[in-house]
């Protein structure tokens, strides 16, 4: 039976009001920490090009860069950005040094954070998907450790995203057209012009129409279990065994994670009749990958929309896949 998903995003407009919205939580978890913008601006030192002393792209200029252009795009209406920094680099000034540690002051002290991750609001772009809001998000990642800092001054690497943040659950829904996971620009100009071709570019009827479509189909826990076991086997096949298989890049402790929460998770957990939408399946793969480090989140955030769109497509079109029960699928 072959389903037509909406794909007009403004139909799925809905007085948001009537729609319970919970506490924001972190949108990246793993070892990071919650900065201010104050904080990256005036606190962190800029890492420079060793061999000649020219100065990177701050995390601070990244932000306000990318704010700027969604700021021109969407008529001022963007939230204050939330941060979150892992791998924080100490140092000290010159004067400071044979000081003991416990004796060094505030002002003797040098820090920044080799990754470091970032996502903005546009609070008048919300739609209902499945009965739950998503808000529009745009947001980046530098990781630092990336980039050759011990060499002259050369081509830098950005990670911009445009999507959709589940306000349930501040999981982030990003679609491989929302996604530029390697941006080499030398200015702040050349990367505003790439965050700007990525938001024109973005297709955002499609990609809503996709998630809106997951939840029409249904898995058994028979089916779910099997989904799972082979995810887990996926890990373990050699070079050959992967040949024509999905590459699934989620970790063997984050399936575990996905495995847990489809009985404990307050939102996406199985139903009383044992069974559990793909929307759900793919919420808790994208809760699961909260624990990704900052440099390969996005990344995996778009290979669990891939993933869910090709176990979609599967069953839709009813054909083949490795990662399927044999089993009829149920649809609704």
């Amino acid at each position: 039976m072959k389903l037509i998903a909406n794909n007009n995003p403004t139909q799925m407009i809905q007085n948001v009001s009537e729609i319970i919205q919970k506490p924001s939580s972190k949108f990246i978890e793993a070892n990071t920490s919650e900065v201010t913008l104050e904080h990256i601006k005036k606190d962190c030192i800029i890492p420079v090009f060793a061999k000649d002393n020219e100065t990177t792209i701050s995390h601070y200029e990244f932000i306000d860069a990318t704010k700027e252009v969604a700021q021109s795009l969407f008529s001022n209406e963007i939230s204050r950005p939330a941060i979150r920094v892992s791998h924080q680099i100490k140092g000290r000034i010159p004067s400071a040094i044979g000081k003991p540690v416990k004796e060094l002051k505030d002002h003797e002290k040098t820090i920044y954070y080799e990754r470091m991750a970032f996502m903005m609001k546009v609070p008048q772009r919300q739609v209902v998907v499945n009965n739950q809001i998503l808000n529009l998000t745009i947001g980046g990642v530098r990781a630092y450790n990336q980039e050759n800092l011990f060499s002259k001054k050369s081509i830098e690497k950005f990670k911009v995203f445009i999507g959709f943040k589940n306000t349930v659950c501040t999981n982030l829904c990003i679609s491989t057209d929302g996604l530029k996971s390697e941006i080499r620009v030398s200015s702040i100009s050349e990367l505003q012009e790439a965050i700007h071709h990525l938001i024109m570019n973005y297709n955002e009827e499609a990609h809503l129409g996709n998630l809106e479509k997951l939840s029409k189909y249904h898995l058994k826990e028979s089916e779910f279990a099997h989904l799972v076991g082979k995810m887990k086997m996926y890990h373990f096949l050699n070079k050959r065994g992967k040949q024509g298989k999905f590459p699934l890049q989620l970790t063997d402790s984050q399936i575990s994670i996905v495995v847990k929460d489809y009985f404990t998770d307050d939102n996406f957990s199985r139903n009383k009749n044992e069974m559990i939408d793909l929307w759900n399946v793919y919420n808790l793969f994208t809760g699961a990958n909260k624990s990704s480090y900052i440099d390969n989140c996005l990344e995996r955030n778009v290979n669990a929309y891939e993933f869910m769109q090709n176990i979609s497509n599967s069953i839709e079109t009813e054909t083949y896949n490795w990662f399927l029960h044999n089993y009829n699928i149920a649809i609704s």
